[in-house]
């Protein structure tokens, strides 16, 4: 009797087999991957190998502004680059930039980790607040620290005024050696808790056993932090300074909100220098150029660091 259900059993799901397979392609009822990353493959070459591949070929034309029409010359753009002192100084605020609000997050993300990393009551409604800042888009946040940074009515700025940290003649954003700063702050109230998740991911993946062995050796919390957690937690903070450190090199939209590379070009980035030769000068292949640059520079930096801090994914 289960010898004969068994059989009916198996010939049903041969039948429903192939009745499947008569009604959807052979490829799609296929054991094969290529079905499944056809779509991601396609998206990939449409959204991010196409546009690259223009850009570079945009990059060896020479835009004429008068007739506003483009002229094969492969070497004119990448020339211009090399003796333009306006890429070079954006090179510096973008290194500087990138550096010191890397450490900042840093720092501040796994302090605060620190902090959250604790099962007691309302420390998980603490993290989930944390998360708050990084689904308001960098454009509005940029605005919100305008504001708060504005000279004459800014929360911030007034606040720092009336404690005697800052002279109330010289506005944050407007002066040269402090625009810079005012931009970091919004960056670093939007992402720090970016660094907190991945710290916070890191430290709950740490095993139990050795800090229960160095308490009983009579370790003290330093030396636990220094000796123990900081060593295992080495990869996870290399890998977050990394995807961290991609993402703030393109930094733009701050810019642009809150100084418009200003004042001067005190604030100008790589990325903002060529949304102005994009959007103001209208000269395409250079701002395409620039773009390109600063892809390979982003690449170099990317493979010394993963070399040097031996990364692993």
């Amino acid at each position: 009797m289960v010898s004969h259900h068994a059989q009916s059993l198996a010939v049903d799901v041969q039948v429903s087999s192939t009745t499947r397979r008569s009604v959807w392609p052979r490829f799609l009822t296929s054991e094969h991957p290529f079905p499944w990353l056809a779509p991601i493959t396609a998206l990939l070459l449409a959204f991010g190998v196409y546009p690259l591949l223009y850009a570079l070929w945009l990059s060896f034309f020479k835009r004429n502004p008068i007739t506003r029409m483009n002229v094969f010359n492969p070497t004119w753009n990448w020339g211009k680059l090399l003796a333009d002192e306006r890429v070079w100084g954006a090179i510096g605020h973008t290194y500087l930039y990138t550096i010191t609000a890397l450490l900042i997050e840093l720092c501040l993300g796994l302090a605060i980790a620190l902090l959250l990393d604790s099962d007691r009551k309302g420390y998980g409604s603490l993290r989930a607040l944390m998360t708050l800042p990084l689904v308001v888009p960098p454009a509005v946040t940029g605005m919100m620290f305008l504001l708060m940074l504005d000279g004459s009515f800014g929360v911030l700025s007034m606040g720092l005024v009336s404690l005697g940290l800052w002279p109330p003649q010289y506005p944050i954003l407007a002066s040269s050696g402090s625009a810079l700063a005012g931009i970091l702050l919004a960056d670093i109230w939007q992402w720090t808790p970016f660094m907190v998740l991945i710290m916070l991911a890191g430290l709950r993946a740490l095993p139990k056993e050795p800090f229960e062995a160095a308490a009983i050796d009579g370790a003290t919390p330093s030396q636990a932090f220094f000796r123990l957690t900081l060593p295992m937690l080495s990869r996870i903070i290399a890998l977050a300074v990394l995807i961290r450190g991609v993402d703030l090199f393109r930094i733009y939209d701050y810019v642009k909100v809150m100084t418009d590379s200003g004042p001067g070009t005190a604030t100008e980035t790589l990325t903002s220098y060529a949304g102005t030769i994009y959007f103001k000068n209208a000269d395409f292949p250079y701002a395409s150029t620039i773009s390109l640059f600063t892809l390979l520079l982003v690449i170099v930096t990317s493979s010394i660091f993963i070399k040097l801090f031996k990364v692993r994914f």
